[in-house]
C-alpha cells in the first residue's frame, strides 16, 4: 500500500481581511504555503481597502471569532499561531481567552496599531487590553518602529531607542521581542529574548512593493517556529524570508504594492 503522505505543520492565524491580498488573511495564507506549512484562519475584521490604503474597518463579531476558533481547535493540530489584526476590544478579549485555554504552542503577535496609510486598526481600549493580557501569552511579539512606540509610550526611531523599548516590552510582560526596524538606513531589527540582544542586519531593497511587510515577517517567523527552529533561526530565516520576497514582489495595483 502507497504510504500516507506526511502532514505538514498547521499554522493559525487570526487577522483582518485584506481584499487586496496584500496583507492580512491572504497574505499570510500564501507565505504559509511557500513555507511548507497548512494554513487555517479565523478572520478578526473585513476591511474595504486596495493597494491605495484603507477606507473601511468592519469588525467580525466576537461571538463568531469564539466559534471559529473553536471549530478550528477541535479539527486540527495546531503547531503554532501568528495573530495580526484584531480590529476590536471585543476580538481581542475573545482571542486571549481561546489561547488561554486552547493551546501551548509558539504564539507570534504582530501588535497592528494602524495600516501604512494611517487608519486606526485597534480601539484605544482593545490597544491597553493588548497591552495588559496578550503580550504576555505570545511566545514573541513582532513591532515595527510605529507600534513599538505606541505601545512602550515613547519615540522609537533610533537603535538605542528600540533597546529602551524592548526593555520597557519586556517589564509588560513580553517574553521575546523582536522590533523591526525597516526604515532606518541600514535596515536592521532587535530580537531581544531571555538575557539576549541581537541584532538582525539587512540589506535596503528599492522597490514600490511593500505593503504587507510586517504580515509576511510575523507569518514567516511563526512558520519557523512551527518547523521546530530555535527563536533566533526562526527570526533570521524570516528576515531572509522577506528580503527574498521584497526583491520578487509582484508589479500590481496602483499604489503600495503588497510584498507577496
Amino acid at each position: 500500500m502507497p504510504r500516507k503522505p506526511k502532514s505538514p505543520p498547521v499554522v493559525l492565524s487570526i487577522a483582518g481581511y485584506d481584499p487586496s491580498s496584500g496583507a492580512g488573511i491572504t497574505a499570510d495564507i500564501k507565505t504559509i504555503a511557500v513555507h511548507g506549512c497548512y494554513g487555517i484562519s479565523c478572520i478578526t475584521a473585513l476591511t474595504v481597502q486596495s493597494t491605495r490604503g484603507v477606507r473601511r474597518v468592519q469588525p467580525v463579531a466576537a461571538r463568531t471569532i469564539t466559534q471559529t476558533l473553536t471549530e478550528l481547535a477541535s479539527d486540527f493540530s495546531i503547531a503554532a499561531v501568528k495573530i495580526g489584526m484584531l480590529g476590536s476590544l471585543e476580538a481581542a478579549r475573545v482571542v486571549s481567552a481561546f489561547l488561554e485555554r486552547n493551546l501551548r504552542v509558539p504564539i507570534v503577535l504582530d501588535p497592528i496599531v494602524r495600516s501604512s496609510s494611517g487608519a486606526e486598526l485597534i480601539s484605544k481600549p482593545g490597544l491597553g487590553f493588548v497591552r495588559r493580557n496578550l503580550l504576555r501569552l505570545a511566545t514573541v511579539i513582532t513591532p515595527n518602529l510605529d507600534e513599538a512606540a505606541t505601545l512602550a509610550g515613547f519615540s522609537v526611531r533610533t537603535r538605542e531607542d528600540m533597546q529602551s523599548a524592548a526593555e520597557a516590552l519586556h517589564a509588560m510582560g513580553a517574553r521575546a521581542v523582536i522590533i523591526t526596524g525597516g526604515h532606518l538606513n541600514p535596515p536592521v531589527d532587535l530580537l531581544s529574548f531571555g538575557k539576549r540582544t541581537l541584532w538582525l542586519r539587512g540589506r535596503h531593497i528599492k522597490t514600490r512593493s511593500t505593503h504587507g511587510t510586517g504580515c509576511a515577517f510575523s507569518t514567516s517567523l511563526a512558520c519557523n517556529l512551527a518547523l521546530g527552529k530555535n527563536m533566533e533561526a526562526a527570526a533570521r530565516a524570516a528576515k531572509e524570508f522577506v528580503e527574498q520576497a521584497l526583491r520578487s514582489a509582484p508589479n500590481v495595483g496602483k499604489g503600495t504594492g503588497p510584498v507577496i
